[in-house]
């Protein structure tokens, strides 16, 4: 009964931006960390960004620390992605997951409990 809907991907040229949106419905889930992840044609999913229940602590991946902000909103139990200065690597289906009752940024995509559909971010050369 815990649904996490994405929004906001679509079609960029190199070099734009695009704002990623994770929102929870359903049961109201106990304080929990977020993250989002990506996954392209043929690889593995891996964590871009993770966030904490409180929205102070972030981690980044290498790949996209400098160019990618994760922040969050608990009174809309929606989680954001703030994607600029995109590149063709970037390319991929990028899913929100949550998990309740840890309140720290989590690293671990096994420690994930729910997980969105995905939406899909494509960047054009």
């Amino acid at each position: 009964q815990v649904q996490l809907v994405e929004s906001g991907g679509g079609l960029v040229q190199a070099g734009g931006s695009l704002r990623l949106s994770c929102a929870a419905s359903g049961r109201t889930l106990k304080r929990y960390a977020m993250g989002w992840f990506r996954q392209a044609p043929g690889k593995e999913r891996d964590l871009v960004a993770a966030i904490s229940w409180s929205g102070s602590n972030t981690y980044y991946a290498d790949s996209v620390k400098g160019r990618f902000t994760i922040s969050r909103d608990n009174s809309k139990n929606t989680v954001y992605l703030q994607m600029n200065s995109l590149n063709v690597e970037d390319t991929a289906v990028y899913c929100c997951a949550a998990v309740e009752r840890l309140l720290g940024v989590q690293t671990m995509k096994e420690n994930y409990d729910y997980w969105g559909q995905g939406t899909q971010v494509t960047v054009s050369s």
